[in-house]
């Protein structure tokens, strides 16, 4: 067995082996084919030829590139006017910002003032009202007093009056009615 084993294993190898060979290389083969293919069936004019081993792999057009580390230290002539009309407009454009913050911060304030002014107006109102009411409530109860007093020595006065021999007749208004 251990003979056999050993020819599976190699065997198994081999067919792993070729797939991965056809993994890496069978797409490009399989496009190249069918480009090869499509040009013969619909291609009339013969292929272009071109020298491409002459081009570098990876082409980079002529103002992108820097040719050299000292192309990118090197200042250029006006650069120290554009750094100072920079720094001039950075600095401007901060002022700028501060003056609207400092202006979106009076507006603040004063909204904030306003509304202070208006909370303590509605607060005098409301405590005017309170006293108000206190004064209502006070007068209310002292005329319920005296009122009730004055019912007292109404019903003791006709109490009186009965205990003398006093009828109530046809003319005389009853303390129910009143």
């Amino acid at each position: 067995m251990p003979r056999r084993q050993k020819k599976t294993a190699k065997v198994v190898t081999g067919v792993m082996a070729l797939c991965m060979v056809a993994y890496i290389v069978g797409p490009s083969l399989y496009w190249h084919l069918n480009e090869t293919i499509a040009e013969s069936l619909h291609s009339s004019c013969p292929p272009c030829v071109c020298d491409c081993s002459s081009q570098p792999l990876l082409y980079i057009p002529d103002g992108l590139s820097n040719h050299s580390f000292l192309d990118c230290m090197r200042r250029e002539e006006g650069s120290e006017e554009n750094e100072s009309s920079f720094t001039e407009m950075v600095a401007e454009e901060l002022k700028l910002r501060e003056a609207q913050a400092q202006e979106d911060e009076w507006r603040a304030d004063r909204l904030l003032l306003d509304a202070k002014k208006a909370a303590s107006q509605y607060q005098k109102e409301a405590d005017k009202c309170s006293m108000g009411m206190e004064t209502c409530e006070q007068a209310r109860e002292k005329s319920e007093a005296t009122l009730d007093e004055q019912r007292r020595l109404s019903y003791m006065w006709e109490l009186r009056a009965r205990q003398n021999g006093w009828k109530e007749g046809p003319n005389v208004v009853s303390s129910d009615v009143i």
